[in-house]
């Protein structure tokens, strides 16, 4: 059924009950919708009111009055979605609500699925795929930070940037369109030369652009990340700073963590999907064994892991094994960051953190004592790994999601192939192939050229009402 020219209707307040809720109906002919459920004290018609203007009135349904409330209407295209639209304010009970929804069902709205209003202002025009998946990232965001990135997307600072990028490759074609049309007069205003310092230029701002997507991903999405390490070294003191109220048992007895404890945290611009492990150690016992494999298998899973050592104590076979284990998880995948946080700098030290180094190549070395709560050196070394502290998340063009990400890196290799093609000789209606390739990508990003399967995958994550 082709819904675009039908009227829908939703909730679009939070469930529950509140101070009011409001009800949005939108598409052609939804003031005559609103004309059967909401009438106005100064006896006009709804439909006949100001456009834009609050009316106060009573909502009644084929049983009689239900409430008393306020309707705005938003012509066509002057509204959210870009068609027209009622919003309908009522007092903010459970029951209520849905009467006043059934009665909007009633006399003729259909019920609105998940991101309906948002994907119709998409297909009308009013936004485009970056600022409507700017939307739910908004009502998800879980960190300042992540406000701020899906504000700046929403006031449209990256589809502006993709529009540039968009824009100086359309330049280019034509150019390379007038070439090949006319290859004996010699029309195009830009020589290979020129051509090729172009493409080189854009090829920059494209990895410039690209380079964002481990910031924007670390806030928006989040770093998954484990605390590991041998028994009773302060893994869930550890959590518990973190975190910054008391999550995970902690006491002198090794082996309280049995099972993974997950949480998420926010530290500077970065953001953690954090998992407290059971110590990794050779167990005896049937159910420690099972929280040491679950651990294991979190180091290979993670993109970070914090080791956790007790500085108080020398390095022990425990420590070299476990070491043993990151080093396995890291053979799996190489892109994964260790942290060694040696623990309990409260108490004298040692060991020295070379020996650290010769256990785990590569790991960065911290000390602190989490038991003293003091976890701000931790959290500005995570931000500094994953995050990018020259990018102004309220002004600068930042990506922040997969699908963003793997178009900007097909254009960038459809540039490349470009570059590569004039550099080899080529004339440039072969490098022009590419170029056009690259635009299509990079037009999918704000979805001018994008497929119905992804519009309406993207659509699907939000909820309804929205």
């Amino acid at each position: 059924m082709n819904r675009l020219g039908s009227v829908i209707a939703a909730v679009s307040t939070p469930p529950g009950k509140g101070g009011i809720a409001v009800i949005r109906i939108s598409g052609r002919g939804a003031a005559e919708i609103a004309d059967k459920v909401f009438f106005p004290k100064n006896k006009k018609p709804f439909s006949a009111q100001t456009a834009r203007i609050a009316v106060y009135g009573d909502i009644k349904s084929e049983e009689g009055i239900i409430d008393d409330g306020i309707a705005i209407y938003f012509p066509a295209p002057n509204s959210y979605t870009g068609e027209d639209t009622v919003e309908i304010s009522c007092h903010g009970g459970v029951l209520l609500t849905e009467l006043v929804l059934e009665a909007v069902f009633t006399a003729g709205a259909l019920p609105a699925e998940p991101g309906e209003f948002t994907k119709r202002a998409y297909i009308s025009g009013k936004l485009g795929l970056i600022k409507a998946e700017s939307v739910i990232d908004l009502i998800e965001a879980e960190s300042r930070e992540s406000v701020k990135l899906s504000s700046s997307q929403s006031r449209g600072v990256l589809s502006e940037k993709i529009d540039a990028i968009y824009n100086e490759m359309k330049q280019l074609l034509s150019s390379i369109y007038a070439y090949i049309d006319f290859p004996d007069e010699d029309l195009t205003d830009v020589p290979g030369s020129e051509l090729l310092s172009r493409l080189k230029d854009i090829r920059d701002e494209v990895d410039a652009l690209a380079s964002t997507w481990k910031t924007g991903r670390a806030i928006k999405d989040g770093i998954s990340a484990c605390i590991a390490g041998k028994p009773n070294v302060g893994k869930s003191s550890l959590l518990n700073a973190l975190l910054g109220y008391d999550r995970a048992i902690v006491t002198d007895i090794a082996g309280t963590t049995r099972d993974i404890v997950s949480e998420k945290v926010n530290l500077g611009r970065a953001s953690l999907k954090l998992s407290d492990t059971a110590g990794i150690h050779k167990a005896e016992d049937v159910v420690e064994r099972i929280g040491v494999d679950r651990a294991v298998e979190e180091l290979e899973k993670s993109e970070l892991i914090i080791a956790v050592f007790d500085g108080s104590k020398p390095l022990d076979s425990a420590d070299t094994e476990f070491a043993s284990h990151i080093r396995a998880a890291r053979k799996r995948n190489p892109l994964t960051q260790v942290i060694a946080v040696i623990n309990k700098s409260d108490l004298p030290a040692v060991f020295k953190d070379s020996e650290i180094k010769d256990l785990i190549e590569d790991a960065e070395t911290l000390r602190l004592s989490a038991c003293s709560g003091d976890i701000k050196p931790l959290a500005d070394l995570i931000d500094r790994m994953f995050t990018d502290g020259s990018l102004d998340l309220s002004n600068d063009a930042i990506i922040s999601n997969a699908r963003q990400y793997a178009a900007l890196v097909r254009a960038r290799a459809d540039i490349e192939n470009a570059v590569e093609s004039l550099k080899s000789g080529f004339t440039q209606d072969i490098a022009g192939l590419d170029v056009e390739h690259a635009m299509s990508n990079i037009s999918e990003i704000d979805g001018l050229s994008v497929s119905e399967d992804i519009v309406d995958d993207i659509f699907s994550r939000f909820c309804v009402g929205k």
